[in-house]
């Protein structure tokens, strides 16, 4: 006679393995499919396991005469109980590569989210989100027509970020000159937190004796210019995978899909809601439809990860809950890890 714990070992044995044959065909799943996958359980003993993971809301039945298909609960199950897998050693070699020969910080995102992409067939998504505790390399200073200013700056992990700002008085090229020297020799190096501080200060204390130099000085940091390239960047490719999934989704509901994936600050949001595990650990979360019902078939994996410069990075696959998350795992653990190594 089969005790509890057996039978609830039996139950989960048998209900990955109808997650895994949904995950490959796409179809219900009915017990003869089960048994023809091997063991010594009859489809009479199988159709019993499934019925009670159906009472218990791991399976559903879309039809009457219909095999069953794994709700989210059972995905969450499945997912839970995953191996580790490693990409193949072609797959890794060429990331490398590519990712090496991306033109700095931006590039390897932009380029992180076309490999999640390519590797997937799903949504890659990157992010990457400035802070304070960046370091500083340099910034310039370059005079436009109108009384304007392009302000560039650069932080020591080749991050380069601009602005153009108006000033209320006239300068010349000279003068910005000499600005952007007294900034990169008396700056460089330092957080960008710690150059408010000793800025605001000197400032402060220099205010009596106030030359030109200065009161340029005062007048671009008024504009922002330690602000410049605190924006955080998101990168997306292959939302165009994402009609290539059967989702049961009317044209208003996939419109609204669409209109968030478009959006910055909500997948921001996204990330920032479902990446919460450690730093360096995949998080995954099965079903989205708590963002918005149009994405509840819809799965993320992803992770964070905190460059030695300070900069925020999130590395991520959005797809269709059937997708092979062991695969997606092991590209979003790889690329991560990948653009940490370039970055030290």
């Amino acid at each position: 006679m089969v005790n509890r714990s057996q039978y609830a070992e039996r139950a989960r044995s048998i209900l990955h393995s109808i997650v895994e044959s949904y995950i490959e065909t796409g179809e219900p799943v009915a017990s003869r499919t089960i048994a023809k996958l091997g063991g010594h359980l009859s489809p009479a003993t199988i159709r019993n396991v499934m019925a009670d993971l159906f009472d218990e809301g791991y399976l559903a039945q879309p039809h009457t005469s219909a095999g069953r298909i794994p709700t989210v609960k059972a995905f969450r199950s499945y997912v839970q109980t995953l191996a580790t897998r490693r990409l193949s050693l072609v797959d890794v070699q060429r990331m490398r590569t590519e990712l090496g020969r991306a033109d700095g910080m931006e590039g390897r995102m932009e380029m992180s989210s076309h490999l999640l992409t390519e590797m997937t067939h799903n949504v890659g998504i990157t992010a990457s989100i400035p802070s304070q505790s960046q370091t500083l390399a340099q910034i310039e200073l370059l005079l436009l027509a109108d009384r304007r200013v392009l302000m560039v700056v650069e932080t020591r992990d080749h991050r380069v970020s601009n602005r153009v700002v108006g000033l209320d008085r006239s300068t010349t090229q000279d003068e910005l000159n000499t600005v952007r020297n007294y900034f990169n020799e008396n700056f460089a190096g330092w957080t960008l937190s710690r150059i408010h501080v000793e800025l605001r200060e000197r400032l402060a204390e220099e205010r009596a004796m106030y030359d030109a130099m200065l009161q340029r000085l005062e007048m671009l940091y008024q504009k922002g210019l330690l602000e410049v390239g605190l924006k955080p960047q998101v990168h997306l490719e292959g939302t165009s995978n994402l009609f290539l999934i059967d989702l049961s989704l009317d044209k208003e509901k996939l419109r609204d899909l669409f209109r968030t994936l478009e959006e910055k600050q909500r997948l921001l949001a996204l990330l920032d809601r479902f990446l919460e595990a450690a730093p360096g650990e995949v998080g995954v979360q099965v079903g989205l439809g708590e963002v918005h019902p149009s994405m509840e078939e819809l799965s993320l994996i992803g992770l964070t990860v905190t460059l030695p410069t300070g900069l925020s990075t999130k590395f991520a696959v959005l797809g269709p809950m059937r997708m092979d998350y062991s695969q997606v795992i092991a590209a979003v653990s790889e690329v991560g890890a990948t653009v940490e190594a370039l970055s030290a």
